[in-house]
């Protein structure tokens, strides 16, 4: 029981660490605002893990995996919000470009807020702890149990890694805030970001 769990735990680490729509958030809020509000980013992103891993214990997140009209509306509601975030910090860039770095306001809205609501509108996140999280339930546990710890240590993997990156972000954050790389960096987090919401816009089940 304890190997199959540590298998499990080595492939959602793998997982965790895959770049994606997570991480070019989690760039953008701790580049723009500091460690602070990476930090609550992070945490927000945890937490739509959890609700995720709340609605797959009961059962809600199977019917989204099986139903083409849910997961239409909330891969949709996803691509919107990201595309919304994305077009968010190319408007950034132009305006910070004559703006002293200390001048350029943060982005809007509450980071931990940005963070659950991106995990939330990301219906992947129902096809993965549907479809693959029961085949990694080690068989020392029952269904509820094996599933429910899985989406523990996933959340905890998130917290540990995203909150690494939003240190070493906030290390070199000095450099962020030049104002080339800070123009520059919104660009990209910007084209990134909207380059996900298609990506999830156009997802299949």
């Amino acid at each position: 029981m304890f190997v199959q769990l540590l298998a499990a735990t080595g492939v959602l680490a793998v997982l965790t660490m895959v770049p994606g729509p997570d991480m070019a958030v989690v760039t953008k809020r701790a580049i723009a605002s500091g460690r602070r509000d990476g930090l609550r980013t992070v945490g927000g992103i945890a937490a739509g893990l959890l609700t995720w891993g709340v609605l797959t214990v009961v059962g809600l997140a199977a019917v989204l995996a099986a139903s083409a009209t849910a997961y239409t509306i909330v891969k949709l509601a996803g691509a919107l919000y990201l595309g919304f975030l994305g077009i968010q910090a190319l408007l950034q860039s132009r305006r910070g470009r004559s703006a002293a770095p200390g001048d350029i306001p943060p982005p809007a809205g509450n980071p931990w807020r940005t963070g659950l609501i991106s995990n939330v509108f990301n219906p992947k996140i129902a096809v993965f702890y549907t479809g693959l999280l029961p085949t990694l339930t080690p068989s020392g546990f029952s269904p509820h149990v094996g599933m429910t710890l899985l989406v523990l240590i996933h959340a905890a993997l998130t917290l540990v890694w995203l909150g690494s990156y939003v240190l070493v972000l906030a290390r070199a954050r000095a450099f962020f805030e030049k104002p080339a790389v800070r123009r520059a960096m919104d660009r990209i987090t910007g084209v990134v970001l909207i380059g996900f919401g298609v990506k999830v816009a156009v997802s299949r089940p």
